[in-house]
């Protein structure tokens, strides 16, 4: 399969791959509870007692590691879904819908982009309480106008094609004409946006957390696990090297799955022109 033969996406996958396995075995199984404390073990570093070491209240840092891997995914996962539906049907409405309709949503759109996301997040979660719902609502309004412009550019692009614009002249109601002439043409281009901006939003919800304002405890977070160790880098560097490493992982995975799906759906598209 060309797949595979595409280095991004085989290492992309991988990547990801390995990162739900190990977060779906955390559903069933850890080496110890993660919000277990043990005042007789704390600050252990890496041993066979506890693979990953402890953190200062001595809590297995492994165990820790690998449910966050359940707020990460979860989070990124909701809102990213949020986004794409939200994105794509205003983006749809705006690039068929030209005129004042259209011109109204993009000028929206560029007005809240205008609007730095972490910044916004972080009003987000201070005027609604820090949670993961105030988090995912957060992230997915950040995400949503990416969907937003990359719909509305394929849609402007595509109804120049005769066919689509056969659509209208025999009657079609606008909606069908959307759902099922135009959207199964932008698809791919979607797909793509949907795997890079899932980086993004583990990105914020850990930026979140280390914050103080994502995720709170006694719940862990990558994020939150990074913060608890940054005064103790120097002496226990253990307490960030595994969320640490979970969260460039992670992003770099995604972010390689993207640019070789675009890689194969671009090559997929020249083959068909051709």
């Amino acid at each position: 399969m060309r797949a595979f033969k595409n280095k991004n996406f085989v290492i992309g996958f991988i990547l990801v791959a390995i990162l739900v396995t190990i977060t779906l075995i955390s559903l069933f199984y850890t080496p110890y509870s993660p919000t277990q404390i043990d005042s007789n073990a704390q600050t252990m570093p890496p041993s066979l007692e506890h693979l990953g070491g402890t953190d200062r209240l001595g809590r297995d840092l492994l165990s820790r590691t690998m449910v966050a891997g359940q707020t990460a995914f979860s989070i990124g996962f909701i809102s990213i879904t949020s986004a794409m539906v939200i994105g794509v049907m205003l983006g749809l409405i705006a690039g068929y819908f030209q005129g004042f309709i259209g011109n109204l949503i993009m000028r929206f759109t560029d007005a809240f982009k205008a609007i730095p996301g972490l910044l916004f997040a972080m009003m987000i979660s201070a005027v609604f309480g820090k949670s993961f719902i105030s988090t995912t609502v957060a992230i997915t309004m950040i995400l949503a106008p990416s969907f937003i412009r990359i719909t509305r550019a394929n849609v402007l692009k595509i109804k120049s094609i005769e066919y689509i614009q056969w659509t209208s002249l025999i009657g079609l109601k606008p909606f069908r004409v959307m759902i099922i002439h135009i959207l199964p043409n932008i698809i791919s281009s979607i797909i793509i946006t949907a795997s890079m901006g899932f980086a993004d939003a583990v990105l914020i919800e850990a930026s979140l957390s280390y914050l103080g304002l994502g995720i709170q405890p006694p719940d862990p977070s990558w994020g939150q696990m990074l913060s608890e160790g940054q005064g103790f880098i120097m002496t226990a560097p253990w307490l960030v090297l595994l969320p640490g490493t979970m969260i460039t992982l992670l992003v770099l995975g995604f972010n390689l799955l993207g640019d070789g799906l675009s890689d194969l759906l671009d090559a997929k598209s020249n083959n068909k022109e051709d």
